[in-house]
């Protein structure tokens, strides 16, 4: 992948393009296609294995195995990116996202889970080449501010498929519901190839990627701690929405669905954090700071998730976790460019190192909870080492030189 150094006429002049906003559109757009369909099935499994005739535990593999999958894409999926160059990469991974659009007619489980895989290895692509096209496109501070949106942007797909995938299945049926929310990336698919561009690169002589490479970021001190935060964070944040409503149901003595609504506030206050990630640190430009705050409002909010009885106390804990565990995401984002020194082959190795080691935490954590609370009657203990992982977060606030800035900060 041939794109211009930093602060080459080439770069400068996209980065005056008006066009770049088009180009917004389209990572917006690529980011709600993802949050759309990740955990779409979740709330419509019951009619799944009723149709299909399988189990609950093969069914929720439709959820488990799409981070799974995505997890041990992200880095081989850094090296595609580099490989096929931007353009191409996108197109691959819309196609792969578009093909949930099939499920409308899946006839079998495994029909559908094949489709469930393919959007996993569609996601590992979109979030590598997602850092690259941002640097090729937009200014540092620009950088920060999209980070933020295209969060923002995943969370909301989350929130409202999560919200509608019941009601939309009782309308039309649950195999067109989830068409519906895959024929988002046929639509996205068209628009990347009608307006996606990515002129920085060239055509031939792609850039090679050489042992070396993966292991100059593998074992960067600040890019482990940053690896570690991320897998932390997203280990709790898995893990409590997996099992709050059975826990709030079962413990707490919550209907199922006002546990249901309680646990669904996680992605709502994401949407609001993540853009106040992405415009605050322009103003105030300590990393540290915004990995620091983040980390105690999730080990505070985590904890009184789970240890807390008093409602009042009960949404506070919530909010606050909530709030943590998507405020330090541009932040994060911004900070593995700014260590790799913004070289877009470098932004998509981190990145897709970031997606696989938290994309294991994230297919673990659900089950760990599950298998202790099944070994010892209770949620506590799961929950509680979720808690401790997610100090991870606090720990790299802690641990970062203190002069690491934000770039584009005022």
């Amino acid at each position: 992948m041939s794109i211009p150094a930093s602060g080459s006429k080439a770069v400068d002049l996209l980065h005056q393009s008006r066009y770049r906003f088009v180009i917004a559109a389209l990572l917006l757009a690529a980011h709600l296609t993802v949050g759309l369909n990740m955990f779409s099935v979740a709330p419509i499994l019951l009619p799944i294995i009723q149709d299909y005739d399988i189990n609950l535990t093969t069914a929720g593999l439709l959820v488990a195995l799409v981070p799974l999958v995505a997890a041990g894409f992200g880095l081989p999926g850094g090296i595609v990116t580099v490989k096929l160059g931007l353009r191409r990469a996108f197109i691959v991974a819309w196609f792969l996202m578009g093909l949930a659009a099939l499920s409308a007619v899946a006839p079998n489980y495994l029909t559908l889970m094949a489709l469930r895989l393919a959007y996993g290895l569609g996601i590992a692509l979109v979030f590598t080449a997602s850092g690259p096209l941002l640097l090729q496109w937009f200014r540092p501070r620009e950088v920060l501010i999209m980070n933020g949106l295209n969060t923002a942007a995943l969370s909301l797909g989350i929130a409202l498929s999560v919200s509608t995938a019941a009601p939309l299945a009782g309308l039309v049926g649950w195999q067109f519901a989830l068409g519906i929310y895959g024929s988002s990336g046929v639509i996205g698919a068209v628009a990347w190839l009608l307006a996606g561009k990515a002129p920085g690169e060239t055509t031939h002589a792609l850039t090679t990627i050489s042992f070396s490479d993966v292991r100059a970021i593998i074992s960067n001190k600040a890019i482990l701690l940053l690896l570690a935060a991320d897998a932390g964070v997203l280990i709790q944040y898995t893990a409590l929405s997996a099992w709050l409503p059975t826990f709030y149901a079962e413990v707490r003595a919550m209907s199922p669905a006002r546990a249901g609504f309680v646990a669904g506030l996680l992605p709502m206050v994401g949407v609001f954090a993540v853009l106040l990630g992405g415009f605050l640190p322009l103003r105030f430009g300590s990393a540290r700071a915004f990995l620091i705050a983040p980390g105690l409002l999730v080990v505070v909010g985590g904890v009184g998730a789970f240890g807390l009885s008093n409602t009042a106390a009960v949404y506070a804990s919530i909010i606050l976790v909530g709030i943590g565990s998507w405020l330090y995401v541009p932040t994060l984002l911004s900070m593995t460019m700014d260590l790799v020194g913004r070289d877009p082959k470098g932004v998509a190795l981190v990145w897709g190192s970031l997606i696989t080691v938290s994309g294991f935490g994230m297919f673990l954590s659900p089950i760990v909870v599950g298998f202790i609370r099944d070994l010892t009657g209770s949620f506590l203990p799961g929950f509680s080492i979720c808690a401790v992982a997610a100090l991870s977060l606090l720990l790299a606030g802690i641990l970062m030189p203190r002069t690491q800035p934000i770039t584009g900060a005022a």
